[in-house]
Parts: structure tokens; C-alpha cells; sequence
């Protein structure tokens, strides 16, 4: 057994992040992931980030659990096929624009009609309908509508972005989980599919906190802190002598109450505006010139000890390569190895939950260009002449 969603069989005809994310999850939990590519244009995200001889390393890592083949869905041959895949399928993910499927004779309605079970995931920025349905959207863009860029930096600075993919990431983290609710009231409700509209925006708004729910009922917009809260104090970055960088957070009341009498100023916590995260926050000042003070003095591993000895919660500010040397994340293997044809092991995030009894696995990283067409189309009953034709005529 491969995982929870062994049997289960997904076209992922997404491209770059959000949509191929929702995939590589299904995929690392079982599910047999095909990933239709464009026969003359692949996908993006081979093109992302950086590679090494020419082999594209994130490409490796969320193409993973994925055959590959080609399809020009927008093509009369290639559409008919594709209808024929469908008919096999329990799940398709995609992320055209709205009406694209439709204009090329692949809507829901034509997809379901011989696959009353199917289950249609689209994802796009902003939803399949009201006025920004149509607009190009990428991960930036919702990420600054969100209020995410607005609550992040420097208080006297600029709002500030992501370095990485945050709201296709959230996005295709929510998206595999939308996809696991519908193949289970699909199961629940007599075999019933159904269309998911996922939008980029929605993930990252709920992550963003309650920033809705404060202007709505309060009129107030929160502002941005840097590495402060306005929730709890002490909450910052703080420089050791050795020149690293550590992360602490007192959300919890006792917390801050070990924080501050190790470092030597129990006396504040008889304040009556220590009592509670918020008051604290209007003295972060004191508090963080109490706590960074004492951590200016000691190396990272020092303060990292007494902070473990007084059950005070801490964290370094990790490079990669430090994360990957880091004890906890090797001691239960939140990053592993697996075996790239091209590049020999590499190492990748592994799959994200560790399940008791039905776990997920890495059985294999991003493969090439149609590297499965002719055997997913051996599959659906093509024998070698029609495939060669089909390969001729530009459709796979």
C-alpha cells in the first residue's frame, strides 16, 4: 500500500505552483498523479528556480509522485483523448482561466457525463466568477491584496512581499485538503462528483489572522510591527554575541514570566500590565531591551540551553543548510532522501503528515518531458501505430 488515496487517479493539467502543490500531496499519499503538459510548451516551473546541470531542482521536488505525458488539450484529438482519460479519473486539477476548458469542449458537464463521479478542481486567483474572475493572477497579487504585505516589515517601512511562493503554497496546501472532503462525500453521497472553485485569495486571507473581523467590528486596520506583536511581548529577533539570530514568542503567560526571570527581572512580573500579552506589547521596549541585552552577551547555544533548562520557548533563525543538519527535523524525518535518476539521492521536504496507519511515501521525483506518454496511452487502449501518428500530428 502506497497511501490513503491508493486507487485513486489524478490529472493534473495545472501549471507552476498552487494546482501542481494540490497534486504532488495526492500523489505522495497514493494517488497516481498523470501530469499533462503542453506537447511544445511544458510546464513553467521546470523553468523555476535554480538547477544543477541543467536539471531543474524544484521541478524535482513538486513534480514528485508524478508520470508525465503530453496533450495538446486544444486540439481536436487531443481534447477527445483527454475526454477519454477523464472517464477514468476520480480527479482533475486545473488552473485556466475561466471558459478555457469550456472554449475547448472540456467543461465540467462534457468531463462528468460518461464520470458522474468525477471531481473538478479549479483553481485560479480570484474564483470562476464576479468581476476579477478573468484577470491574470499570481501569487504576488493576493498576497498583496490580502493585507499579508501590509501587516509585514519594518513599522517606518515599506510593505513587504514574500521571498517564496506563500499564497500558491497555502493555496495547494487548502486545495488537497477541499479535494479529500470531496472524494469523501463522494463516497458518503452515492458516487456523486462535484466542481471546487479555489481561489488563491481566500487561504491566505484566513491565514493572515483577524484582520477581517477587526475592521469590520472595531474600524480599526492592524499596522505593521516588524518582529514585534501587538499581541504578546517579549515577541522579536535578538542578536547573540556570536552574531546569530533567535526567535522568541511569550504568547502564553507563563512563558513570559520564565523568559523575563531568567534573564534576571522577575521583578516585572508583578507589574499589573504583565498580566496579559497585549499589555505586555505596549512595554516591549523594556521588556525587549531586558531580553536582548541578556541574549547580547551569550552565544546562540547558550541561550538556546537555559532557555530549554527554564522551559522558555525559543527558536534559531535557520539557513537552509542549517535546517538540514538540525536534530529534531532528522529525528523524524521531515526531510528525506530519495533517488533522482539524473542527479543521483537528493534531498526534499518529505511528506507533510505522518500518518499511524495509511502513510504516504516518495516514490520517485519530477520526471521529464512525456516521459509516460506511451504508456499512459497503451493504457487507454492505443496500440503503437496510433500513438505514433498521434506523435506525428503534434497531439502528445
Amino acid at each position: 500500500m502506497t497511501g490513503p488515496l491508493e486507487g485513486i487517479k489524478v490529472l493534473d493539467i495545472s501549471t507552476i505552483l498552487a494546482g501542481p502543490l494540490v497534486a504532488q500531496i495526492l500523489g505522495d499519499f497514493g494517488a497516481d498523479v498523470i501530469k499533462i503538459e503542453h506537447p511544445t510548451r511544458p510546464d513553467g516551473m521546470r523553468g523555476h528556480g535554480l538547477d544543477k546541470d541543467g536539471h531543474p531542482l524544484w521541478w524535482t521536488m513538486i513534480s514528485r509522485n508524478k508520470r508525465t505525458m503530453t496533450l495538446n488539450l486544444g486540439s481536436e484529438q487531443g481534447a477527445e483523448i483527454f475526454t477519454s482519460l477523464a472517464a477514468e479519473a476520480d480527479v482533475v486539477v486545473e488552473n485556466f482561466r475561466p471558459g478555457t476548458l469550456e472554449r475547448w469542449g472540456l467543461g465540467y458537464d462534457v468531463l462528468s457525463e460518461n464520470n458522474p463521479g468525477l471531481i473538478l478542481l479549479r483553481v485560479t486567483g480570484f474564483g470562476q466568477t464576479g468581476p476579477y474572475s478573468t484577470r491574470p493572477a499570481f501569487g504576488t497579487l493576493v498576497e498583496s491584496m490580502s493585507g499579508f504585505a501590509h501587516l509585514t516589515g519594518a513599522a517606518d517601512g515599506p510593505p513587504t512581499l514574500p521571498a517564496f511562493g506563500l499564497a500558491d503554497s497555502l493555496a495547494g496546501i487548502a486545495g488537497s485538503s477541499a479535494v479529500s472532503m470531496a472524494l469523501l462525500h463522494r463516497t458518503n453521497n452515492g458516487g456523486k462528483g462535484q466542481v471546487i472553485d479555489l481561489d488563491l485569495l481566500s487561504p491566505i486571507m484566513a491565514a493572515v489572522g483577524p484582520g477581517i473581523i477587526y475592521a469590520d467590528q472595531l474600524g480599526i486596520d492592524q499596522e505593521r510591527t516588524g518582529n514585534r506583536s501587538s499581541n504578546n511581548a517579549p515577541r522579536n529577533l535578538y542578536k547573540t554575541s556570536d552574531g546569530h539570530w533567535l526567535a522568541i514568542s511569550t504568547s502564553a503567560n507563563s512563558i513570559a514570566e520564565r523568559v523575563l526571570t531568567l534573564v534576571g527581572h522577575a521583578e516585572v512580573i508583578e507589574e499589573p500590565w504583565f498580566a496579559t500579552g497585549r499589555q505586555r506589547a505596549a512595554h516591549a521596549d523594556l521588556l525587549d531591551d531586558y531580553v536582548g541585552g541578556w541574549i547580547a552577551e551569550r552565544t546562540r547555544d547558550e541561550v538556546v540551553q537555559e532557555f530549554e533548562k527554564a522551559g522558555a520557548a525559543v527558536a534559531p533563525v535557520y539557513k537552509p543548510s542549517e535546517l538540514l543538519d538540525d536534530p529534531q527535523v532528522n529525528a523524524i524525518e521531515m526531510v528525506t532522501t530519495v533517488e533522482d535518476g539524473d542527479l543521483g539521492p537528493v534531498r526534499m521536504q518529505n511528506v507533510m503528515w505522518r500518518m499511524g496507519d495509511s502513510p504516504g511515501s516518495i516514490r520517485h521525483t519530477g520526471r521529464a518531458h512525456g516521459e509516460d506518454t506511451d504508456a499512459v496511452l497503451a493504457e487507454l487502449g492505443c496500440d503503437a501505430d496510433s500513438i505514433e501518428d498521434l506523435h506525428k500530428a503534434g497531439v502528445v
